[in-house]
């Protein structure tokens, strides 16, 4: 995604990291736009701590520049923001669309919007082996380009990538999805704890797809950017409501 702003024309006066985690891609930005005013936004606060001595070193001016909330309600005003990026974190929200209108509010006119997001083809196989009503849902490529039409952006792009993680074995990954902190956001999901008999079922299962000794776990990565258009001049019109439309005579 970085890497891809190689190829865009901005000069944001600030920029939204919405989901920003620990802070590593808020750093990133900072140095890519020194003059922009860089906002971390994440709605854990534990996740703003993690890195809280290189934020608090980058944002020593002004510690607003960390901000506690949901990414589907922003505490911003409308027409703030240049760049709102959000990097693997729009798959948290519990509906994508109200979360790409509200990035479309709080940028500027030809702001632009990137992210990147999970597909539903990631982790096919603990799927398969957890079931479907334990597995967190993602959004697809397609259905995410509409929402971006739907919440009023213009030329948007898509496009998506596959990424294979090989790993030893069920535990492995399982521990890797814990220390990322990626957990299931289902709102139906159960609450209680799962035991030790569900946790070696599920190892069993994930264990009977290994492939020449190593458990592949599938992730679609999505990517996406649209911009937010200039709002087009409406004609003058007269007292009535009709159109006033102007010629003038050549000389």
């Amino acid at each position: 995604m970085l890497e891809r702003l190689d190829y865009v024309r901005l000069a944001p006066s600030r920029v939204l990291d919405a989901g920003s985690g620990p802070g590593r891609d808020a750093r990133a930005l900072a140095k890519r736009y020194p003059k922009a005013q860089v906002i971390a936004l994440d709605f854990s606060r534990r996740m703003l701590r993690e890195d809280r001595g290189f934020l608090s070193r980058l944002f020593a001016r002004n510690e607003k520049h960390l901000l506690c909330a949901d990414f589907e309600r922003l505490p911003l005003a409308e027409a703030s923001v240049g760049l709102v990026w959000s990097n693997m974190a729009l798959h948290w929200a519990v509906n994508p669309l109200v979360a790409l209108r509200e990035f479309h509010r709080v940028l500027a006119p030809e702001g632009l919007l990137m992210f990147s997001t999970l597909g539903p083809d990631t982790l096919g196989a603990l799927r398969e082996a957890a079931g479907t009503e334990r597995m967190h849902s993602f959004a697809d490529m397609h259905d995410l380009g509409d929402m971006l039409l739907a919440a009023g952006f213009s030329e948007p792009v898509m496009d998506m990538e596959q990424v294979t993680i090989l790993y030893a074995d069920g535990a492995a990954l399982l521990a890797d999805l814990r220390a990322s902190g990626q957990t299931s956001a289902r709102a139906g999901r159960s609450r209680g704890l799962s035991g030790r008999r569900f946790r070696a079922a599920l190892e069993e299962r994930l264990a009977a797809q290994l492939r020449d000794g190593k458990l592949p776990a599938r992730y679609e990565v999505v990517y996406g950017h649209a911009w937010k258009a200039a709002p087009r001049r409406r004609p003058a019109q007269s007292a009535d409501g009709r159109s006033i439309v102007q010629f003038q005579r050549r000389p």
